[in-house]
């Protein structure tokens, strides 16, 4: 697999690189990203990570032989807003001084038809690993790239977020959605 550059997080949509030849895919970086959304008294909590790495070798004529490896800086969190990124990175939450790195590794990718594909696999966060799926669709953009795009639901209790801090008080959701956008240049 080739070694990709840090790029912008969550975890998945790597896999797509469009048409039938086998080979590793890099990321276009300054396309790609990495967001989440949470809800705390209603409104919208957007952020996304700056920092992230991947090895991905998406094959769509040999799922079985794909795979996709991502390392996300929890540190580089972004949220717009200095005070809540501080309060975010803390012990309660991210602890990023003792877990700064989450990891998330295929296990196995399946096509669902019409560019659609799903990969399953193990998201390792804040010392807890959790098997998650991600329905990844793939299109093609003006210049020929190929961009896989994705959407999945984690809840924050599996990954020890914010533990004590109860729904209902804070009004703070347990659901956080991942969005993932990944942007994958033409295979020569």
């Amino acid at each position: 697999m080739k070694t990709l550059r840090p790029f912008i997080p969550s975890l998945a949509a790597m896999l797509l690189a469009a048409g039938g030849s086998a080979s590793a895919h890099g990321v276009l970086i300054d396309k790609s990203e990495i967001r989440f959304t949470s809800k705390q008294k209603g409104a919208n909590i957007d952020g996304r990570f700056r920092r992230w790495k991947a090895n991905v070798d998406f094959r769509p004529k040999q799922l079985a032989k794909s795979k996709a490896e991502f390392e996300i800086e929890i540190g580089s969190l972004d949220l717009a807003n200095d005070e809540l990124e501080s309060e975010i990175k803390r012990p309660l939450w991210f602890d990023t001084a003792r877990y700064p790195v989450a990891r998330f590794s295929s296990s196995t990718m399946k096509a669902l038809g019409g560019d659609r594909y799903e990969m399953s696999g193990q998201l390792s966060l804040k010392g807890i690993t959790r098997d998650v799926v991600v329905p990844l669709a793939l299109k093609n953009d003006v210049a020929g790239n190929s961009v896989a795009e994705g959407q999945f639901t984690l809840n924050r209790f599996d990954f020890q977020l914010g533990e004590g801090v109860p729904a209902e008080g804070a009004k703070l959701a347990n659901e956080v959605a991942v969005r993932i956008r990944m942007v994958l240049p033409p295979v020569a």
